[in-house]
């Protein structure tokens, strides 16, 4: 099996990342290091880096897309939970084998990073994204 390297951060989806920045940053004390818009998940993202892991704050920029969706049936609060592996590859053959229920049979390419999500209803209702830093 993979190894898994730590928890690389956990995702929390907001309608607006400067009113989510109130508590995260002004009250909780989080330094922000950077947002970064993410066209291809349809989203602009807030890290606060914690430790060796981070808070995202993941604001959809389509409410149409799945993170949108989301949105607008849940409301804000805790998205995913994002665990960084060796061999994300490795991983998904490992799970698939194991009879995982995947969401992504087969890892996106991103810059910098891979990764794929594993179904809520395999993780006691946590959606899991498995990350691979590849830079």
């Amino acid at each position: 099996m993979s190894k898994i390297k730590k928890i690389n951060h956990v995702a929390i989806v907001v309608e607006q990342i400067e009113d989510a920045l109130t508590f995260w940053r002004d009250q909780l004390g989080l330094a922000l290091d950077h947002v970064e818009d993410v066209p291809s998940q349809a989203s602009k993202v807030a890290f606060l880096p914690v430790g060796e892991g981070e808070v995202e704050l993941v604001q959809p920029t389509d409410m149409d897309s799945g993170l949108g969706k989301y949105l607008q049936k849940r409301g804000e609060g805790m998205h995913h939970l994002c665990i960084e592996v060796e061999d994300i590859d490795g991983m998904l053959v490992d799970l698939r084998a194991k009879g995982v229920l995947l969401i992504d049979e087969v890892a996106r390419d991103l810059p910098g990073r891979r990764m794929a999500f594993i179904h809520p209803k395999a993780a006691n209702g946590v959606l899991v994204e498995l990350y691979e830093i590849t830079e």
